[in-house]
């Protein structure tokens, strides 16, 4: 039974995340084309669609765990095992198979690369890993004490099953003189067991996102240890301590009878002793054919690696970043993408994720590199004096991507509001250099007629090279000027500080728009904007930090009407 459930769920699961991995690929919004529906409605079902795919997988989970607890709780063949391990059986099993699905969902969602989903997978194989860690815990010590002259005569019987020959043990301990953590070290399911764990712990502890910003490398380097967890995942199973009673052995030997006449074991046709066997190792069942997929995606990226990129231009920006122009045989990007580089001169294993930074329109695509940890330096230190088209390094590059994020989206509305706090602005450069392209070609229609971009900053002399894009931006008045609001936050500044005068320009930052100083009244400013736009569907985006995105998704609920025609702003987040 148990078998044929997981064999299933793991085909269901598959089903279902083919089916709704297109969530997180606004291209794929084009299924309007076979539901019947049109842009509009999807956007606004898209959030709900994502919350429903998350509410599956764990609701999954809970069926699972809820199925196979059932099932060791009540098999027959498990009655001597229960006998000796009690709810800890079916914790530890109901565990194990919960881990597998969700390995199986994590290496799926690989190919995906999305993150908040990867996080919720990630979250769920941590809780059932600890679950089955402790029921473990609870087996070895219990397999233990049935060694004990003090365990009871039934418990005893069955640990004294396999000391002679053509008998099969029940209890893997074989005497009460050793321990718990020995017995660990000595059994493939142990140490396993162990090593699996400790990796796990140290993936999970690198992934904090104070690891990340101080020191990816350490997060990159560790995050590929779960190849080594997948071969002990494997491997932990081969070990078959948890058995149960055999199908031949149970038509034979009368459990419920037997465990009562202990003395006639062996000596009656009714109580013949019972065999016992481990259960097939079921881990590679889950994990195959997502691995295999996975491995033909790591094929086919290293083969795109291996495709020429030319670096046409670098630029040097104030504040050490650097700007790569780059182009590349079949390279195609949407706004707001993020590519993966690796150069193997500095790093031969490293690939570290940069936000597209050019727009599809134009002839190249590009980066800007800011000095962040030792690979970046490296990268800048190369590059740095080596501007325009002549002397530049022959450093090969290797690219991988273009990747999906939120902020596709953006031409997708009529309305957008795009915010921005700090290094978070990155993003929105593609944007906003595609706008303006797409506002300049009358021939080409296009749906966004209203954008506001928000950038809350400490001061912008960190992105000189950004501030000078909105400058040109703002000075296009035939095209992207009147299409873009801009509303530039500088948090380490207040009007007390600034003496503005008779100029036309902002003293501080040289915008035609006021600067304003300190934080965003965000009420007042969406509460402007839906005012602005009544009956519209409004996307926003967001790149920044978890505090101000908990703030912006409470106002666009707030502020987003129930009725049909009433203000709908409709939440996505970018991460960087």
């Amino acid at each position: 039974m148990e078998a044929s459930v997981s064999k299933g769920i793991r085909k269901t699961t598959c089903q279902w995340f083919l089916l709704f991995r297109w969530y997180n690929k606004p291209p794929c919004l084009d299924v309007r084309s076979w539901t019947g529906l049109s842009s509009s409605t999807l956007l606004k079902q898209l959030p709900l669609l994502c919350a429903l795919w998350q509410v599956l997988l764990v609701g999954v989970n809970v069926a699972l765990f809820t199925v196979t607890f059932l099932y060791y709780s009540s098999q027959e063949a498990f009655s001597y095992t229960r006998v000796m391990l009690g709810s800890g059986l079916a914790f530890a099993r109901a565990s194990a198979t919960c881990v597998n699905l969700n390995c199986m969902v994590i290496l799926l969602d690989q190919l995906d690369k999305n993150i908040t989903f990867h996080r919720v997978v990630g979250y769920l194989l941590v809780f059932h890993s600890v679950v089955h860690v402790i029921a473990h815990l609870s087996n070895i010590e219990r397999y233990h004490e049935s060694q004990s002259t003090e365990a009871g005569e039934l418990l005893l019987k069955l640990s004294s099953l396999g000391d002679r020959l053509n008998e099969s043990f029940l209890n893997p301990i074989r005497t009460y003189n050793t321990t718990p953590t020995k017995e660990v070290l000595v059994n493939v399911s142990g140490l396993s067991g162990l090593v699996i764990t400790l990796v796990l712990a140290l993936m999970v502890t690198s992934s904090t996102e104070f690891i990340r910003r101080s020191s990816y490398e350490v997060f990159w380097f560790t995050h590929h240890f779960f190849v080594v967890f997948l071969v002990g995942l494997v491997i932990h199973g081969i070990g078959g301590i948890v058995r149960g009673q055999t199908a031949e052995s149970l038509l034979m030997h009368n459990v419920s009878y037997c465990r009562e006449h202990l003395d006639e074991w062996g000596d009656v046709d009714q109580c013949p002793l019972p065999h016992f066997r481990g259960s097939d190792p079921a881990s590679w069942k889950w994990i195959i054919a997502p691995s295999l997929l996975y491995i033909c995606e790591r094929i086919l990226r290293f083969t795109r690696s291996l495709q020429p990129v030319a670096i046409t231009k670098v630029v040097t920006h104030p504040s050490n970043v650097v700007e790569l122009q780059m182009t590349k045989t079949g390279f195609r990007m949407e706004p707001g993408q993020y590519v993966y580089l690796q150069c193997p001169a500095i790093a031969p294993l490293e690939w570290h994720p940069f936000t597209l930074t050019s727009a599809p329109e134009e002839d190249h695509f590009s980066v800007h590199v800011r000095v962040a940890g030792d690979w970046t330096a490296a990268l800048y230190a190369t590059y740095t004096g080596h501007q325009g088209d002549s002397r530049i390094p022959q450093l090969r590059l290797a690219v991988d991507g273009p990747f999906g994020s939120a902020s596709r989206d953006v031409f997708r509305y009529e309305v957008s509001v795009c915010i921005a706090a700090g290094i978070g602005v990155t993003p929105f450069a593609s944007v906003l250099k595609s706008l303006q392209y797409k506002s300049s070609n009358p021939r080409k229609a296009m749906k966004l007629q209203k954008l506001y971009f928000f950038w809350i900053c400490r001061d912008t002399t960190a992105f000189e090279w950004f501030r000078d894009l909105l400058l040109s931006l703002e000075g296009d008045t035939t095209g992207t000027g009147r299409l873009v609001s801009f509303h530039i936050y500088l948090t380490s500044w207040d009007d007390a500080q600034v003496r503005q005068g008779e100029v036309p320009q902002d003293v501080v930052t040289g915008f035609r728009e006021k600067t304003f100083f300190g934080r965003p009244n965000w009420d007042q400013e969406f509460r402007s904007i839906a005012d602005s736009h009544p009956g519209s569907n409004i996307g926003v985006f967001l790149c920044g930090p978890k505090a101000i995105s908990k703030v912006i998704r409470k106002m666009c609920s707030t502020h987003s009407t129930s009725t049909l025609r009433g203000v709908h702003f409709h939440f996505n987040k970018e991460r960087f």
